[in-house]
């Protein structure tokens, strides 16, 4: 028997006898589940489904039969346990760049980096030290529409399954995301939309905050509330400076971001509207 997992993702209206049904034709092809998960959303009537499965997969004829046992308006898909391919964008700050490119160099992320892309020079020096492409595309004297677009050219030249924006700090256009539906990933500390604006630590600092958190979604059109994939916080208190603060946020945000990759890059995330089904 085969050992490669094939995983089957199913998004379909919930209705009585989906899973033996399935599970049914799955046993049928001789094909072993390794792993099950499943959730019937109450509110919106969908169902979700992740099964990986191990054996000889006859694409065509299993999906035929999947097909013929699944409600209408259903949709589902096998996926395999390949290396996806990213490229990641940048500003100034290094921190969740870094983690990234150590993890991707020790082989501790299952993905390959297509290239780095940054609109100021600051990272090209430690993307460099990793042998990692880098490409550096100002936005400097140009409009952000044009920007944009010399942006998406590089995006769609290198062919990557996600985009990651380590800490790229320029608003994403409507037009942009559109051409990677579901596709890019952020960062962000969860201060937003609380503290929203500039020097959010210092806000924070402020105001007393007991707790530090992160936040990492999928992008959409609106501004830092995309679905949320994962979050993580750590706790601080009235002893800590504002630069002590964002040290701790910058922690928390590149184990976040790290996280929600992770489960986005193993199929584990299901996306409908503005809201994430998260099979950890």
């Amino acid at each position: 028997m085969s050992s490669e997992v094939n995983i089957l993702l199913i998004e379909c209206p919930d209705e009585l006898g989906i899973i033996a049904r399935v599970t049914t034709v799955l046993t049928n092809h001789k094909l072993n589940m390794v792993e099950f998960h499943e959730f019937a959303d109450e509110e919106t009537g969908q169902f979700y489904m992740r099964t990986g499965v191990t054996g000889k997969l006859d694409r065509i004829a299993v999906e035929k039969d999947i097909a013929a046992v699944l409600p209408t308006g259903a949709s589902f898909r096998f996926v395999n346990n390949i290396r996806k391919k990213v490229v990641i964008m940048v500003t100034k700050e290094t921190h969740c760049l870094g983690d990234l490119l150590l993890r991707h160099y020790t082989n501790n992320i299952d993905m390959d980096i297509l290239g780095v892309i940054g609109n100021h020079p600051d990272c090209k020096e430690l993307t460099e030290k990793f042998d990692i492409p880098w490409f550096e595309i100002s936005h400097k004297g140009i409009e952000r529409a044009e920007h944009e677009n010399l942006i998406i050219q590089k995006i769609k030249e290198l062919g990557p399954d996600y985009i990651l924006l380590a800490k790229f700090m320029r608003i994403l256009s409507p037009e942009f995301v559109a051409e990677f539906p579901n596709r890019i990933i952020n960062i962000h500390h969860s201060f937003l939309p609380s503290f929203i604006g500039a020097n959010p630590y210092r806000q924070a600092y402020n105001r007393g905050v007991k707790i530090i958190g992160a936040t990492a979604h999928i992008v959409n059109n609106d501004l830092d509330e995309g679905p949320i994939i994962y979050q993580d916080v750590t706790r601080v208190d009235h002893s800590h400076s504002a630069v002590e603060m964002s040290r701790a946020g910058r922690d928390v945000e590149k184990n976040v971001f790290t996280e929600g990759i992770k489960l986005v890059l193993k199929d584990r995330v299901f996306v409908k509207n503005n809201r994430t089904i998260v099979f950890a």
